[in-house]
């Protein structure tokens, strides 16, 4: 018996840190479902939409560079920042025409408090640079956002908001919009997340919605000893403002992720 015992141990042995590496990656896949979970992160989010323009046929494609980098203060609050940075090609959205160009950045911070306890939230500021190309609104923008959420067992639910309007006395793009994001995912033991989400937006200039309604599925692998969360998911367009997507869209991702030591 005793021997049966050491020979049990030998071989359950190796598994053990393989055991623990795998918690830690489901770990860290269910921090990662926090958008502001103090974690530097570089995601890179592809986007396919169609059925744009006033003819209906024309289509867009979006590479969003999406760093996210917190930053520690000395109270043990944390403020979280995310920049979105969009490279676009569409076609066909002005009929027989076809444009390409670094897009809108967005610029977003949050303030979040230590201690927060069941309920982590975040609020600060939102600012929207334009880059003066073809695909740019050429008018600067800035407003408030905030972000509340609670992450419950293998559970992450919550809702991100915010609300823009424009800084120029004659601006291009009158910019008075208010955005809603709410969210739900799961994350599984073997670091699996499948997630559930929208990104409805109002526009007080024009009174009309956009509301794409998104769902995906990811998965926490290493790639050469690193992190890389990869997603891909659908959507559907559930309203759109004139000339706006309509229909279904592709969304693809690869997030890189360094974990804090």
């Amino acid at each position: 018996m005793k021997s049966f015992i050491r020979a049990a141990a030998i071989a359950l042995t190796p598994l053990i840190p393989m055991t623990a590496q795998a918690d830690e990656t489901s770990d860290l896949a269910q921090e990662l479902a926090n958008p502001i979970a103090a974690i530097i992160s570089v995601p890179l989010q592809f986007n396919y939409d169609e059925n744009l323009g006033l003819n209906g046929d024309g289509t867009r494609k979006t590479l969003n560079l999406q760093p996210v980098v917190p930053f520690a203060l000395d109270n043990g609050a944390t403020i979280v920042t995310r920049t979105i940075v969009p490279y676009i090609w569409q076609k066909n959205v002005i009929p027989g025409t076809s444009q390409s160009g670094l897009g809108d950045i967005m610029l977003n911070a949050w303030y979040t408090p230590a201690n927060q306890g069941g309920l982590i939230w975040g609020v600060g500021p939102i600012v929207r640079i334009p880059t003066r190309t073809n695909v740019s609104s050429d008018t600067w923008a800035a407003g408030v956002t905030g972000i509340a959420l609670k992450q419950s067992g293998q559970w992450t639910v919550g809702a991100l908001a915010n609300h823009l309007w424009d800084l120029e006395s004659n601006p291009r793009t009158p910019t008075n919009a208010t955005t809603i994001q709410p969210f739900v995912s799961y994350t599984t033991a073997s670091a699996w997340s499948y997630s559930l989400q929208t990104e409805a937006t109002y526009d007080w200039e024009s009174e009309q919605w956009s509301i794409p309604i998104n769902a995906s599925a990811s998965k926490l692998v290493m790639i050469g000893g690193k992190p890389v969360n990869l997603m891909g998911g659908i959507g559907y367009w559930a309203d759109s403002p004139t000339g706006g997507p309509e229909d279904w869209r592709l969304r693809l991702q690869a997030q890189f992720v360094f974990p804090k030591k």
